[in-house]
Order: structure tokens, then sequence, then C-alpha cells
């Protein structure tokens, strides 16, 4: 982690809104601009110091640095551009935060009193709307309503009492379309003071934002006056394979918090394990208006906070199951050729377009398994490798790894499980099916009632008599 000193003077800190709360003595000296350069996720921030509390681990992220100044907790965020690696060897120019987009994760406890420098080194203007948080109209970040906006080279600073616990974001609230559509965002946690009726504690405490570019193959920069045709689904900014693991022990209470500053609504499901909600960006959910599920939509603009016992072991997927939302970078126009008959065509094409492949005749799975030339500064739309072989994943992906034995604070990936004797799925090696065995006999059918029938077959030898 690299430490960075943007400004020194008084005179370039200026308040956001109610600038009197702020004496001129805490102006005088901004606290370092911490920049995290790497795409991995950081272990978790013990609070070094300030009130107790158990740390996130943010996916493919980090946690931002303060510092204590007379009881007030200081962070210093710097709206910049930067280049995210959203997969090994795919760079895209983004706009966020210290370094990174999603920017860091601020994490604080109920009832801090809490300053937030913001530093300003886009070519435009902005803000940041503290989405969710309880406080004075002045300090909610939203240009031109109820603050200036920060001009560029400029620095802000934002006040407030973090007023209750929860799963928050922030964001730009000044030329939205393109700061949010360039990756400007981050996490906010605030955990409870003391124990909460609605606030279990938990062995592991995962945060990530779901993000969605159009960046065309090739290209370095997101097209920001895309409205609905994405073609890069993210977990904090990263694809899979590049997105990190969730590892659990055994027994582990496990939290996900999930935000989505999206276009669109993110169904995320889990394998193996029910879970139930526990909390969104409004605060705890009563314990009675939760149930179990597998799968919670998480629609535009909000937060949804999930909560499972990690008690079976293994190698759980962990998704949006919006399908074309665990692709990589692919056309929507391509059109679908499954059942148009290729033999001897291919051949002929090749001699004019020598790179030409049949895409999609059987299906698109064997694009998971093909090596062949990409554009530059792409990844694969169908990729990864699992133990039994491709995974023919991208996208929103990735896997919750459950262990028995993992020590408390071990974050790393585990490998792959090794699943005990006779509990994976096989070929069945018994005696075949007999063809000429009766079958059930289907229903009687109307005339001209609807039906069904194998391809290649007439519709007559298939009608019932």
């Amino acid at each position: 982690m690299k430490r960075r000193h943007f400004f020194s003077g008084a005179a370039t800190a200026v308040a956001a809104a109610s600038a009197a709360s702020v004496s001129r003595v805490a102006l005088a000296a901004l606290p370092e601009a911490p920049s995290y350069g790497s795409a991995d996720t950081a272990a978790p921030l013990a609070p070094p110091s300030g009130r107790p509390y158990q740390p996130v681990v943010t996916l493919n992220g980090w946690t931002l640095p303060w510092r204590m100044n007379a009881g007030v907790k200081e962070f210093h965020l710097v709206a910049e551009p930067v280049v995210r690696e959203v997969a090994p060897g795919f760079m895209v120019n983004m706009w966020g935060y210290n370094g990174q987009s999603p920017g860091p994760t601020i994490e604080v406890v109920e009832g801090d009193r809490v300053r937030i420098f913001v530093t300003n080194r886009l070519p435009e203007h902005t803000s940041v709307h503290w989405h969710g948080q309880r406080l004075p109209s002045g300090m909610d970040g939203v240009a031109g309503l109820t603050q200036p906006h920060i001009p560029p080279g400029k620095t802000f600073v934002y006040e407030f009492t973090a007023r209750r616990p929860g799963t928050f974001m922030y964001h730009p609230h000044a030329d939205e379309m393109v700061q949010m559509a360039m990756g400007m965002m981050g996490l906010w946690i605030t955990h409870p003071k003391a124990r909460h009726p609605l606030i279990a504690e938990v062995q592991r405490d995962y945060a990530f934002l779901l993000a969605a570019y159009d960046v065309e193959p090739g290209s370095l920069t997101p097209k920001v006056n895309t409205m609905t045709d994405f073609n890069i689904w993210t977990f904090n900014s990263r694809v899979f394979p590049a997105i990190d693991p969730l590892v659990a022990r055994l027994g582990d209470r496990v939290r996900i918090r999930v935000g989505n500053l999206t276009m669109t609504n993110h169904p995320i499901h889990i394998h193996g394990h029910e879970f139930e909600v526990t909390g969104t960006d409004g605060g705890p959910v009563p314990k009675s208006a939760r149930w179990p599920e597998v799968t919670t939509d998480v629609a535009v603009g909000q937060m949804r906070q999930i909560e499972l016992i990690a008690d079976e072991p293994g190698d759980w997927a962990l998704h949006c199951h919006k399908s074309h939302h665990t692709m990589g970078a692919m056309g929507h126009d391509v059109p679908t050729m499954i059942g148009v008959d290729h033999r001897g065509l291919v051949g002929k094409i090749q001699k004019i377009i020598p790179d030409y492949m049949v895409m999609g005749e059987r299906g698109m799975a064997d694009m998971g398994a093909m090596e062949m030339p990409l554009p530059d500064n792409t990844f694969p739309m169908m990729t990864g490798t699992g133990p039994f072989g491709p995974l023919e994943m991208g996208g929103m992906f990735t896997t919750l790894k459950v262990r028995q034995g993992l020590p408390a604070g071990d974050w790393r990936d585990p490998g792959w499980y090794q699943h005990p004797a006779g509990t994976v799925a096989r070929e069945w090696a018994g005696a075949p099916a007999d063809a000429s065995a009766p079958r059930q006999t289907p229903p009687g059918q109307a005339p001209g009632a609807p039906s069904v029938r194998k391809p290649g077959t007439s519709h007559e030898n298939h009608c019932p008599p």
C-alpha cells in the first residue's frame, strides 16, 4: 500500500456545506491518502484506533485506513482516473477512488463522528453522496442541491455522525451517468457499537458491489452512454475467474453484503446452502420478516445483507442467475446457429478468412474449451477451468469454499475441494436401458391440440391417432 500527500495547506481544503464545525487547525493538515495498487483481496483491516469491531473482507478490494483527530475519525478519499485490471491481461480505464474502482471500503462504528476529506483529481467537478446515511442535508452530497460542486483540484470535507449500523454505499451525485458508468462507487459499513438484537455475530463477513460496463473488445474505456446493452458484468469490477472465492470454515456463520449500482436487477444465487436476508440499506430486517432462500434479487440502488451457516463442505457456486451476466465480452447481434449444418462450408470460408470458426452449431459450450486469438485487451466469453474441466463461465460468478479445520483468520484460497469417495456424479456403468421395454403410455390428446416431436421427424408421425 502506498501513501501519498496531496495537499498540505488550509487554503486547499474547502468545506462542503456547513464547514463551521471544522476548525482551522483540523484543516491545516489533511490525513494522508492511501492508495492500493493490487486487484487481490486485502486482509481485513483490524481497527488500530477507535472503538473495536470485527472488520469486513472486501472481495478483490480493501478498507480505507483512517486517523483519529480529537475523537473524530478522519478519512481521505481521492477521486481520480484509475486503470483497473478486470481480468488478467484485460485493463479498463475507469474513474475511482484512491487508485481503485470500486473505491476502498469505509468502516466505522455506530456513533462515530466521521470526517471525510474528498480531493477531486478528475477532469470535471464531482461530489460524494453517502447512500443510505442519516445525516444533515448539507452533507448528503447532491451537487447543486445540497452543496457546491467540488471543482477539479479542490478538496471538500464532509462531517457527520454515523447514526445507525448497516451496509451502505458512496457514489457521486454529479454527472452521475458518466461518473458511475466509469466506476465511481464504494462500500460503507457501519458496525454496531454493542451487541444488537437483530445483528448476529459472524465468523466471516464479506462485501462487494455489482457493476456493469460496456467495453468494446480491443478498447480501454467504457462507453458511458450505454443504458442497457452492457457486456462486462462484475463483482467489485472483476470478472470470473479473476474474482477471488469466499472462504469459510465448516460451521461458520457467514455474512455477505451485496450492493447494486448497475442499471438492472441481479438475482444472486448460492448453491448448497440456504440463507436469510438479514439487512438492507434501510437497516436490520426484523426476525419475523425473514425466511429461508437460496436466491435474492438485488434491485438497482439496493443493498442486501444475507447470512448463512456454512455447514456443507465443498466448492459452491455463487453467481447472478441471469445467465448472460455470467459470460464475458460478447456481441449481442450474433445470430443463433444451433442446428445449422456447416459441413463443407467452413473450409471454403477459411480460404478467404483463415481465422473463421464455427460458433454455436451445437450450442455455445465449445467456446469454454476453445483456444483462439482474442482482440487486444479483452477476455473470453466463456472461460475458467475447474478440477473436472471447463467451467464455461465469466462475469458475475465465484465460489463459496467451505472447509473443515480452516483457521479462523485464514482467508486464502484453499484450492479445489477433495470429494469423499462415491460423492461425485459419474457416468452410469450398469446395464444399458432396454429400448424395447414398454414405456408409460402418454395421456390421450384431442385432435388439433398442441404436440411435441423430435427434430427431423414429420408432424404426422407423432400426432395421436
